[in-house]
């Protein structure tokens, strides 16, 4: 039993201090990230109109909260799961400039979410977008990007660790850019996590390049919707996908663990193909489909990052739940409880 006790998860932070540690990242964070990236703080909504093709639909499949609106005749109102494709609407909306760009503060419900220590239905991101020229839609822009946003994690953890000591700082100086299909080709017999869990154990950090098309042995490494990032136009390294994943090693899950998701977004040919690709070219005909076919929108690179995701790694805590209040089962809190996990309720 005692050897049991000794190996017992505890906390680096007291309560307290986790609440003092979330809220010097939550108000530092996406004032570095204004500054490095160009970008004005806006308003976003919680809740939109249903059909308008403006709501993320993730990887396609997931089910949005819901909701008759009295006032308007009971037309649909759905909560938001990210912001991804209003984002875009908003630069136009706004009449940014080429190197600038929006972030905002998004609350999102995602009810489809599978429970784990890295998920539950409660979402918070900075979710971020840059007006760019057309000579920006690159790899090379997309790895500038990558390295700017680490930059600001490595800095934000100096800053955690200057005020809790007890918190050493434990990114490498550089974060690794690796093409999906070059991991594949390297561990061709492991399932994508595991993959992933080799590239970060092996680098500390990764950027993973080209999430969403099939790759050579005919899967993908993970979904994307067709309508925000691209995922299927050739990068100057010979692969698809001018997206990716910040993937870093988390010590404390002994895992891979993603930060942020982000990408150049899709040109008009680039929608109509993987719409067509993903069988959904039914979306052509809505709201921002149209917009984006029709040349009204710019061109964009964006993404989110996740600020619970973000705190929890910082803070080396096990579960989300130690920094969010959210909704969980009882044998949950109790499992948790066991472990030595003190749950936000």
């Amino acid at each position: 039993m005692a050897a049991t006790s000794e190996l017992k998860y505890k906390s680096l932070l007291n309560r307290r201090e986790t609440e003092k540690a979330i809220d010097l990242i939550k108000t530092k964070f996406p004032k570095m990230m204004s500054e490095k990236l160009n970008l004005f703080k806006v308003s976003c909504p919680l809740i939109i109109m249903d059909g308008t093709g403006i709501n993320d639909d993730l990887s396609g499949t997931e089910r949005p909260v819901k909701f008759p609106i009295k006032n308007q005749g009971d037309a649909p109102g759905v909560v938001v799961q990210s912001l991804a494709k209003w984002k875009r609407w908003q630069l136009a909306e706004l009449e940014t400039e080429d190197g600038e760009g929006i972030i905002t503060d998004m609350r999102a419900l995602r009810p489809d979410e599978d429970y784990s220590p890295q998920h539950s239905l409660y979402v918070d991101q900075w979710d971020w977008e840059q007006k760019i020229n057309l000579s920006k839609r690159n790899l090379t822009y997309l790895k500038e990007v990558v390295e700017g946003i680490y930059g600001i994690y490595r800095e934000m953890e100096k800053s955690v660790a200057s005020i809790f000591p007890q918190i050493s700082p434990i990114l490498p100086e550089k974060i690794k850019f690796i093409q999906a299909e070059d991991l594949l080709q390297a561990y061709p017999n492991l399932t994508p996590k595991e993959r992933e869990y080799e590239a970060t154990k092996a680098h500390g950090a990764v950027f993973l390049i080209g999430i969403g098309d099939k790759l050579s042995n005919g899967e993908k490494h993970d979904d994307r919707a067709p309508d925000y990032d691209d995922w299927s136009s050739y990068n100057s390294e010979g692969h698809k996908g001018l997206n990716g994943d910040i993937l870093v090693w988390n010590p404390v899950l002994e895992n891979s663990f993603e930060l942020s998701s982000m990408g150049i977004r899709v040109d008009a040919e680039t929608l109509a193909h993987q719409l067509k690709n993903s069988g959904e070219e039914k979306r052509a005909g809505l709201f921002f489909h149209q917009k984006l076919l029709n040349g009204e929108l710019p061109q964009s690179i964006g993404g989110g990052i996740g600020q619970s995701r973000t705190c929890m790694f910082l803070l080396r805590k096990k579960h989300i739940g130690e920094v969010q209040s959210g909704i969980w089962p009882e044998k949950e809190f109790q499992k948790c409880k066991e472990e030595g996990i003190d749950l936000m309720r």
